[in-house]
């Protein structure tokens, strides 16, 4: 199920996509393996399909909403 993200929520990976997308001005495919479900990143930014900028500890991609779920909130 896709998800409505705000920018600066933070959000868990559920899946490994086929590929990762780098969110770079000049996006460049990863394999999936450099995160693992579970992954936690923040919401950069809105990309067009259905896709968000999501940073990671290992970088910043181009996740689709159907790979991400929110995280609970820290008290």
């Amino acid at each position: 199920m896709a998800h409505t993200f705000s920018v600066g929520d933070r959000v868990r990976l559920l899946a490994l996509p086929p590929y990762l997308k780098t969110a770079d001005p000049m996006p460049m495919l990863r394999p999936p393996d450099l995160l693992q479900v579970g992954d936690e990143g923040w919401v950069l930014d809105r990309r067009p399909g259905g896709y968000w900028g999501v940073r990671f500890e290992r970088g910043a991609f181009l996740i689709d909403s159907q790979y991400l779920a929110p995280t609970n909130p820290h008290p």
